[in-house]
């Protein structure tokens, strides 16, 4: 072709030769474009301009050797478009360049892409009645799978201890295989459980709280609940307070308008904000003047107790009240009008008067010796404490589960509910204390205690709780106060 048009260009003028000079430029730029072009899609990617260079100057000079020499007089006439070209060609080799930048941030992308792998995570929170393997089937995941979870360790055998109002938290990879599980149990506490190729690893995460001491203090004007709650006090607060003085003081009987109470106790911080309170460390509870205190106190083996200040434990082998703020309707007494018989008769124990269905707790620890039906009593408990004590309990509407003649019971457990069964005019609870078989007021009984600290721990006793002691000394009231006999 280009000897074709060489013939052709000789037969020429030298004036019509200008004309077909714009021809010629054209045809040897598409000849050096298509063989950039061939270049470029022969080499690969990383084929920098410096590389092409030398190349591209190859194919120039062999497009100058191909193409057909003028004459003098042609190739004064096509002089400036020659000077065109060769500027043309001067910036050609930045073409790579430019190709290699736009080309660099996609590689990136792959690169970014290839390097994270996309997950997904799944909440389900847990409802009435679920259990996992419906869980597990909603999320798509096989009852195998769960199987082999359960089964991978003790501790992932924990997860089907599933309750109302958890979460479940499920993590899937792009291919929607399973990679992390979580039963999450509180805000601090987790089970989590892990995919390692074939198997499972279970672990129980828990979160630091951050732990603050704080205090509060009241007086009662109208009950231990209302003006606990006055205090800034939670219900469980209260709860805690009434039990840890409970040995002490009758919370049915005994409170007075005037009576005062302090408390040091530790408060849980999670991420900065409040999440729960923690245990009551020191408190003193002023009753019709007397003072009584209690401190919290951990031995080395992690077992925790409340203790007077001398070391001695506020734990009694037996509560005071079996009916938690229940009210005194009848007291002890040798010489009391019966309501139902219409007679005077002795009363050997005391009534609390409560809703039905009120639970019952034993004031001790012991074996049952008899649940049943006696005469006038209606459903009643007897309870043995040793072989020095007894406790009854009666006019029950029903008894606990599980408690029958021989069970073994601990203090403070459930025997069963208030009622009016028996001799009864209202529902009520019927509660007697005899010591060697002989009555005793279960009001002003003096109840025998647990064993103190041992001697070696007292030391170390007296060197933890002195701070404590000294943040409830800043609470007490101005007024002097009367110390109680802690062996009553």
């Amino acid at each position: 072709m280009i000897q074709d048009f060489k013939s052709r260009l000789e037969d020429k003028s030298p004036s019509r030769l200008r004309r077909h000079r714009h021809k010629l430029m054209v045809l040897g730029l598409s000849v050096v474009g298509t063989a950039l072009f061939l270049q470029f899609a022969a080499a690969p990617r990383e084929t920098t301009a410096a590389v092409q260079e030398p190349q591209l100057a190859q194919t120039v000079q062999v497009m100058a050797i191909a193409l057909p020499q003028p004459s003098e007089a042609i190739a004064q006439e096509l002089q400036p478009a020659t000077a065109a070209s060769e500027e043309t060609v001067a910036v050609a080799p930045t073409v790579p360049e430019k190709a290699d930048d736009a080309i660099a941030p996609v590689e990136a992308l792959e690169e970014a892409s290839a390097s994270e792998e996309t997950t997904n995570w799944v909440e389900y929170r847990i409802q009435s009645g679920d259990n996992l393997a419906r869980i597990f089937q909603n999320q798509g995941l096989s009852a195998q799978l769960l199987h082999k979870i359960t089964h991978s360790s003790d501790e992932a055998a924990k997860l089907a201890r599933i309750l109302p109002g958890q979460t479940l938290r499920f993590e899937f990879d792009k291919d929607q295989q399973l990679l992390t599980l979580e039963h999450v149990l509180s805000p601090i506490r987790k089970l989590q459980i892990l995919a390692n190729d074939d198997s499972f690893s279970a672990q129980d995460v828990r979160k630091d709280v951050e732990v603050r001491t704080a205090q509060a203090n009241g007086s009662i004007s109208d009950s231990l609940f209302i003006d606990g709650q006055t205090a800034g006090l939670s219900d469980g607060q209260i709860m805690e307070l009434a039990g840890i003085f409970g040995w002490d003081i009758d919370f049915a009987l005994e409170l007075r308008q005037g009576d005062r109470f302090s408390l040091v106790y530790e408060e849980h911080y999670l991420d900065g904000k409040k999440f729960r309170n923690g245990p009551i460390l020191a408190a003193e509870f002023i009753n019709r003047g007397n003072s009584y205190r209690a401190i919290r106190y951990e031995d080395a083996d992690g077992n925790a107790s409340y203790y007077d200040p001398d070391g001695s434990s506020k734990r009694r082998a037996f509560i005071r009240t079996p009916v938690k703020f229940a009210r005194v309707s009848s007291g002890f007494s040798n010489n009391r009008w019966h309501p139902v018989l219409q007679k005077w008769r002795s009363h050997k124990g005391v009534d609390y008067a409560a809703p039905t269905g009120t639970p019952i707790k034993s004031t001790g620890a012991g074996k049952v010796i008899f649940r049943g039906l006696k005469g006038g009593y209606g459903k009643v408990v007897i309870i043995q404490h040793g072989g020095k004590y007894t406790t009854l309990y009666a006019h029950m509407s029903r008894f606990a589960p599980k408690i029958k003649t021989g069970s073994r019971i601990k203090q403070g457990q459930i025997i069963g509910y208030v009622g009016q069964t028996g001799l009864a005019s209202g529902p009520h609870l019927h509660y007697e204390f005899r010591v060697n078989g002989v009555h005793r007021n279960p009001l002003t009984v003096k109840l025998p205690k647990s064993l103190p600290l041992p001697k070696a721990q007292l030391a170390q006793f007296r060197q933890s709780t002195a701070p404590l002691l000294a943040k409830l000394d800043a609470l007490a009231p101005p007024t002097v106060v009367a110390k109680v006999d802690t062996n009553k």
